[in-house]
């Protein structure tokens, strides 16, 4: 039997990844089986199964690779030297955009992923712990530097943050339109304001 070459396999092993994509977005995952990745791939099941577990297996390794993507740019972004709303504004104006890119696939994470039983504790829950920690250091450095009042509840505001970004981008994940800059920057200037109506500059009493 010839000797496959690492890149071979790790060609082969992309291709299966990019297949298994795909099908999950076009079927999701409780209705996709490893015959379908198998076939989008161009192989047969046997070889798929020496690659990976099973669809499980390769459902994580598909959002592992989305998420340490999506991670180094939010890694970058907090390791700015930048007064913390405009770091705030770009982890924000990030997490967006992959809503935008990658929709099938943050749609697949809503609708499926999470809800499933046994996603707490799983390696794709310690995935998102670890994404978003980057935002709640941010705001921990915000309160470390004076920037954020100290007495805030950081774990309420990454909910508040998170839950509004999934929230106003279900629609996207569906093919609304979703105006990313407009969205971040609304976003922001809630957190920074809330919703006391400010008064006016110059006004007179």
């Amino acid at each position: 039997m010839p000797v496959i070459s690492a890149k071979r396999m790790q060609d082969r092993r992309d291709s299966i990844l990019a297949a298994a994509k795909q099908v999950f977005a076009e079927k999701g995952f409780e209705a996709t089986s490893i015959a379908d990745i198998a076939r989008a791939a161009g192989i047969s099941d046997g070889l798929a199964y020496r690659y990976f577990q099973g669809k499980r297996d390769l459902l994580n390794e598909v959002l592992r690779a989305f998420y340490e993507r999506t991670m180094v740019d939010l890694e970058i972004i907090a390791g700015r030297d930048a007064p913390f709303e405009t770091r705030l504004h770009d982890l924000i104006h990030r997490h967006l955009f992959a809503f935008v890119a990658d929709a099938d696939l943050c749609r697949l994470f809503i609708s499926e992923v999470r809800t499933a039983s046994d996603y707490q504790g799983s390696p794709v829950h310690e995935l998102n712990r670890r994404y978003t920690s980057i935002l709640v250091r941010i705001v921990e450095d915000g309160v470390a530097n004076g920037e954020v009042r100290g007495d805030i509840d950081i774990r309420l505001v990454r909910d508040v943050i998170f839950g509004a970004i999934e929230h106003r981008s279900w629609a996207a994940v569906n093919g609304r339109p979703l105006d990313v800059d407009a969205t971040a920057r609304n976003l922001v200037e809630l957190l920074r304001y809330g919703l006391v109506a400010r008064p006016q500059t110059g006004s007179s009493r």
